[in-house]
């Protein structure tokens, strides 16, 4: 079961080499070589997944800090890693799992089944992929998201959304919710950021939108200097033309780390005039992590509190069904009672699934 996994995302290549098809960029290996993302390796005519099977750990947690805030609020989830990242995010807060250049860091086992048991076992209501990019680790989530489907568990994505289209459909088209985490308003940012590029990023957001069943929810990362009104408003605009005014976008202030930890970190006026901006482009939904005036999700039409979130208190959810109780306008998003027992104020860590 542990080591490696062969998936399909390779192709092979005139000079010798094998393309690997997953991200965008198709990273281009000679027998032995390690992709970019460092978990993907040549080994003879195709790309395998050398972490099949393995975790860096797993813990319980609220739903809510994926950040998921209109699906199953107030459940817990089992969240799990893996290693490496196709991303070189320089103000990354899990750069020594991101950046890992070594397998010791994968020390705990991770079947598929164990993990979906596991979770059925501690009765959540969901499992998510987090800590690290899920998508290099593509046939592992989804053999775990396809073993929690048969016990009626959800699987969660958190991601960058860096992919290629074919993944993207494959992947995330497994998936019951994705967060896709933004890191910056422009491909500019991105560059200097990330060492990447934004388009594939919203055309994966256009694809889950579009063409799967997932729930969609963003979070952008406000980082010092990069976030000028006017590139703000145009993603935002971007945003409501492309996937619509529901969509909930979670602001996260910039916190000084890794390759970034002499810049000053995000004020709460900043993250507010940020806020102002998004709203005033006409999105319905936006949120500001750590902030606990923004924490509440209220009726887009009447402002009455459909899910509170006061601090050290449980999540309360306000709604009938998926409807306001006041004015009856629909609430997009994933709603139901999740699993038993389940109430944010109960969550503790969970023992590894080995």
């Amino acid at each position: 079961m542990n080591g490696l996994r062969f998936g399909g995302w390779a192709r092979a290549l005139d000079d010798g080499r094998v393309e690997c098809e997953l991200c965008p960029r198709r990273c281009r290996l000679r027998d032995g070589q390690r992709g970019f993302c460092f978990v993907r390796q040549r080994v003879g005519s195709g790309v395998a997944l050398t972490a099949y099977g393995k975790s860096t750990g797993f813990f319980a947690d609220p739903i809510e800090k994926k950040p998921l805030f209109h699906f199953l609020p107030g459940t817990l989830s089992l969240s799990f890693g893996a290693a490496g990242c196709n991303l070189r995010c320089r103000f990354c807060e899990n750069w020594a799992l991101s950046r890992t250049t070594t397998s010791s860091r994968l020390s705990h086992e991770a079947a598929p089944e164990k993990i979906a048991q596991r979770a059925a076992e501690l009765r959540l209501s969901s499992v998510a992929f987090t800590y690290n990019e899920p998508l290099i680790s593509a046939e592992m989530v989804l053999d775990v998201a396809a073993a929690c489907r048969e016990r009626g568990i959800a699987a969660v994505a958190v991601s960058s959304g860096y992919a290629t289209k074919e993944a993207a459909r494959a992947f995330y088209g497994q998936m019951d919710a994705v967060t896709v985490g933004l890191k910056g308003f422009t491909d500019d940012g991105y560059r200097t950021g990330a060492a990447a590029h934004i388009e594939p990023v919203l055309e994966t957001m256009r694809i889950i939108k579009r063409e799967t069943r997932a729930w969609l929810e963003l979070s952008a990362v406000l980082l010092p200097g990069a976030c000028g009104s006017k590139d703000v408003a145009a993603r935002c605009e971007w945003i409501l033309k492309e996937l619509g005014p529901e969509v909930p976008v979670h602001l996260l202030p910039f916190r000084p780390s890794f390759e970034m930890s002499s810049l000053p970190a995000t004020s709460p006026s900043e993250a507010w005039r940020v806020r102002q901006v998004a709203l005033g482009a006409g999105l319905r939904h936006v949120y500001v992590e750590g902030d606990q005036n923004t924490s509440d999700t209220r009726c887009g039409h009447c402002s009455e509190i459909l899910v509170s979130r006061d601090a050290g208190a449980p999540v309360r959810v306000n709604l009938r069904g998926d409807k306001c109780p006041r004015c009856a306008s629909v609430l997009a998003g994933r709603f139901g009672s999740g699993a038993p027992g389940c109430a944010s104020d109960q969550w503790e860590p969970a023992r590894w699934c080995g």
